[in-house]
């Protein structure tokens, strides 16, 4: 897939942020997001690029009057603890690919969604949030919006670009409740160097082989009904279903190696959405990184059966309520509750599993319709993200691992069975 960059510019918002508007205060949870920690969501349209001319004024208009309610968005991180909200605007790419839509859809492999992106994984973004437009020969296009995790976390990324496409589409709307200062329930603290150490020891180089494993419908509801013993009580979200497969696979592959193994213990690190689980819930609209991680720990050499298993991410889940989140994360013992995390991390295999399920991508509706396919990169070792297929029944995982651990997951018998590798999605 040849892929020739056409334009490249600045987007502002479309009114100057107000004075008392400038700076926009960086909580606790916003600071224990690296700052070269980015994500990118790809959005995939047939029929959208019938007249690029047009599609492309549109599309940077509304983005300029979406900046407008989204400001810190706009602007540039000033220390640790602020964004200066100075309107220097988002980073906006266009893109002609030499080919159909198609041999994306059909055929969809970690190397051709890296093509669409509008820079490199590991590069650092010019702004905070970098969009590239990319217009197939077959009048498709593929938006990709990527964010910087500092300002934004999948749930905020996921609104803005749901507004941005009801402004394209409706040319304005009411936007409400998106910047909101959390730093009254969430305190800043000095975490640069904790962070920094924790990030450092978890990177790994080891070359990763990234695929995806679409859970379809009728599949995930079968495995809910098995995890509830067929008797429909207690059934587990479609998340945490497939969480648990994806573990016990993991887990698996592990317990084969036939080296002495560094860890006993498998990790798994699951980030959780606050908004609604503070007390007040916060507005769902606002941005900022509001997730918490909570932990599944599990001792590799001991094998356990689906449903203990299913209890054990099903639990991790639940405790993350008003008080624990409040008692941790907005008191004073939080740094020496991060330091002792880190030691126990340390000394455990690290999987983290991230769920976008639920949230609004399939509502971004340019005016051409619901995406056909909406699409992440993985590139990091013991990583996975989970996604909505196109019907909101299914879930669709992308999973990073090394290439030797790959070939033991893909072929689990559980993995086999509820699970298709790579499937078209056109």
């Amino acid at each position: 897939m040849e892929i020739q960059i056409i334009s490249k510019e600045i987007i502002k918002p479309s009114f100057s942020t107000p004075d008392h508007l400038r700076s926009h205060k960086i909580c606790l949870l916003d600071q224990l997001v690296p700052s070269e920690v980015h994500f990118p969501f790809i959005f995939f349209y047939s029929a959208a690029n019938e007249d690029r001319i047009k599609t492309s004024v549109a599309l940077k208009h509304s983005l300029s009057q979406t900046l407008t309610h989204y400001y810190p968005f706009a602007g540039r991180v000033k220390d640790a603890f602020s964004i200066d909200c100075d309107d220097s605007g988002v980073t906006f790419v266009e893109a002609q690919v030499a080919g159909n839509m198609s041999e994306v859809l059909k055929q969809p492999e970690m190397e051709l969604l890296e093509q669409l992106l509008p820079c490199k994984l590991d590069a650092k973004l010019s702004t905070l949030v970098v969009v590239q437009v990319s217009y197939f020969g077959c009048n498709g296009v593929a938006i990709c919006v990527y964010f910087s995790h500092v300002i934004a976390d999948a749930t905020a990324a996921a609104n803005f670009v749901k507004n941005w496409a009801a402004v394209a589409s409706c040319g304005s709307i009411d936007i409400k409740d998106v910047i909101f200062d959390s730093t009254s329930i969430f305190p800043p603290q000095d975490v640069l160097d904790i962070t920094k150490s924790v990030f450092k020891k978890h990177w790994s180089n080891t070359e990763v082989t990234a695929k995806s494993f679409l859970f379809d419908a009728p599949k995930i509801a079968a495995l809910r009904e098995e995890l509830s013993n067929g008797e429909g009580v207690d059934r587990p979200t479609r998340f945490e279903a497939v969480t648990t497969l994806i573990l016990s696979a993991v887990m698996a592959a592990a317990a084969r190696e036939t080296n002495e193994l560094t860890s006993s213990f498998l990790a798994a690190l699951i980030p959780v959405n606050l908004r609604k689980r503070i007390n007040p819930p916060l507005p769902q609209q606002c941005i900022g990184s509001l997730c918490a991680t909570t932990t599944v720990s599990c001792p590799i050499q001991q094998k356990l059966d689906h449903k203990s298993l299913e209890g054990k991410v099903h639990e991790s889940i639940g405790m993350m309520d008003d008080n624990f989140v409040r008692n941790v994360y907005g008191g004073d013992e939080f740094l020496n509750f991060f330091r002792n995390a880190a030691e126990g991390f340390a000394k455990s295999m690290v999987f983290m599993i991230t769920s976008w399920c639920k949230l609004p991508c399939f509502e971004a509706d340019f005016g051409w319709g619901k995406p056909k396919w909406v699409a992440t990169t993985v590139r990091d070792d013991k990583v996975a993200m989970l996604l909505d297929t196109c019907d909101g029944e299914g879930i669709e995982a992308w999973v990073g691992l090394s290439k030797e651990d790959m070939a033991k997951f893909e072929q689990d018998p559980a993995i086999l069975g509820y699970a298709s590798v790579n499937p078209s999605r056109f």
